[in-house]
């Protein structure tokens, strides 16, 4: 364990650590803390769904966008400024969206927060790896999975007692004191534990990684209203992968790249960071339509559907650091294979639910699910970082954390297309709701429930790929990368 910053200054560990966590998980929460909150906001500003959506759209793109931009902080800007910048952009703001007259201040209140996010997230990861040795770093990761897993799958439930039972504002109001406390408590127990250089800024590469990652972030955002056959998410999507196309071939060509792309010539990395993003995928999928299920199907309110989820959340809480102790005595690869094949047993109920299907039955293979969850994303992650060198893993950061941010909105946006699409090929013909109002409604009823069966196939489907992926892991917790020559005989 690392005593001593980069200045020879001596490091309180616990409570370094204690800081970056409570203040990632404010910080993350905010990702899905307006989940159930967006009525309550329509009626308040008089806008549209699709208007008040761009609180949540906006929010993802910024912080997406900042992700890739972290390698070239943290090497450019001491540890300790770094996260009181980022906390203190975050600060300010939560409390313009706290004091927000219209609904454009709240926007950019939001934007402005994602701005902090952006940076905090993967600052967490770097610093965990850099202070704790290689044979620790999983209990380490496995603590930061507190903050990362953990924060978003309560934040629904959250928004939902809090908008219940006080104003909307109270949402922000809440995060701001302990925003604060994180502040005081990194004005005396952050360090500059990361390593700087000082590269140059390439403002090209920025320019490309912006438009880029913002344009097919904005994209699959925006499938769920317009549908994939829209004009503007095909154009985005294509505008964004041609503009990240091109970012890629100039960091090859580059002396100092902004983001070493090259971390994915290491083959333990990329796999890990596939199988950390199929992982995120199963989760975020069950987190997104779930509660769907639930309120239509069940009639329950928002904040009952997140109480039906929570103990799931809670569950994964209490399991990453466990798992990550676990993979410091014997790898990923044994925990991959459990917790996908977990992962992939529990999703299967859910392909078959019917409108009777108990909500403690949805609550306890929830909560299985995200056992499986828990044994694989940060074991996987942290095994990922540890085949690569020092100087490499503030990239690997951010190209890992980028890539599961990616597929968070690949995700959403095929199964709330599946869903649909789905729901509307087998829904009754209008004429029936005239002619038999029955059968019309129990035939939509089943439309409904099919296309749920059919995004939950899906997500059967990444968790069976992962499960397959695993085989091809090795069991070494911190080893470099291994010749291809060998890896068959070790994955086998």
């Amino acid at each position: 364990m690392q005593t001593k910053d980069i200045d020879g200054k001596s490091i309180n560990v616990p409570m370094l650590v204690i800081t970056l966590i409570i203040g990632v998980f404010i910080t993350v929460l905010n990702q899905t803390i307006l989940a159930t909150a967006f009525p309550t906001l329509m009626k308040a500003f008089n806008i549209s769904t699709a208007t008040v959506q761009w609180l949540t759209t906006g929010f993802l793109m910024v912080n997406g966008i900042m992700i890739p931009v972290s390698a070239f902080l943290n090497a450019k800007v001491p540890t300790k400024w770094l996260y009181f910048t980022a906390m203190s952009t975050f600060l300010i703001g939560t409390i313009i969206a706290f004091i927000a007259p219209s609904f454009a201040i709240l926007l950019i209140g939001r934007l402005v927060q994602a701005l902090g996010v952006g940076v905090t997230m993967p600052l967490l990861q770097n610093i965990m790896l850099t202070i704790f040795p290689p044979n620790k770093r999983g209990a380490a990761m496995g603590l930061a999975g507190l903050a990362i897993g953990v924060a978003p799958a309560i934040g629904p439930t959250l928004s939902g007692w809090v908008i219940d039972n006080y104003n909307w504002r109270m949402l922000f109001g809440m995060i701001i004191p302990v925003v604060v406390f994180v502040l005081l408590l990194s004005l005396f127990f952050m360090r500059n534990v990361l390593p700087n250089s000082n590269p140059k800024l390439d403002f090209l590469s920025l320019v490309e990684s912006t438009i880029g990652f913002g344009s097919l972030l904005y994209g699959f955002s925006e499938v769920g209203n317009d549908g994939w056959g829209s004009p503007v998410v095909l154009t985005t999507i294509f505008v964004g992968v041609i503009f990240i196309v091109i970012f890629g071939l100039r960091q090859l060509k580059l002396d100092e790249p902004f983001l070493q792309i090259k971390v994915f010539k290491n083959f333990t990395f990329t796999l890990s960071t596939i199988l950390s993003s199929i992982a995120q995928m199963a989760m975020v999928g069950a987190e997104m339509v779930l509660p769907l299920y639930l309120q239509i199907i069940h009639g329950k309110t928002a904040f009952e559907s997140g109480l039906t989820l929570l103990p799931g959340a809670l569950m994964m809480g209490l399991m990453s650091p466990v798992t990550g102790i676990v993979f410091d005595r014997i790898g990923a690869k044994r925990l991959a294979q459990l917790g996908l094949f977990i992962l992939t047993v529990a999703t299967l109920p859910y392909a078959f639910l019917t409108k009777d299907t108990p909500s403690i039955y949805i609550t306890l293979t929830y909560a299985v699910r995200m056992i499986g969850v828990s044994m694989v994303m940060m074991p996987v992650t942290t095994q990922g970082m540890n085949a690569l060198s020092g100087d490499m893993i503030r990239h690997g950061t951010a190209v890992n954390n980028t890539v599961r941010q990616v597929a968070s909105s690949v995700t959403t946006a095929i199964m709330v297309s599946v869903l649909s699409n789905v729901t509307s090929s087998q829904k009754p013909a209008g004429s029936l709701l005239h002619s038999d109002p029955l059968t019309y409604k129990n035939d939509f009823f089943n439309a409904t429930l099919n296309g749920y069966h059919a995004a939950f196939w899906l997500a059967v489907g990444f968790s069976l790929v992962g499960w397959v992926l695993t085989f091809w892991l090795t069991n070494r917790t911190h080893s470099q990368d291994i010749p291809l020559k060998k890896r068959t005989k070790e994955a086998a």
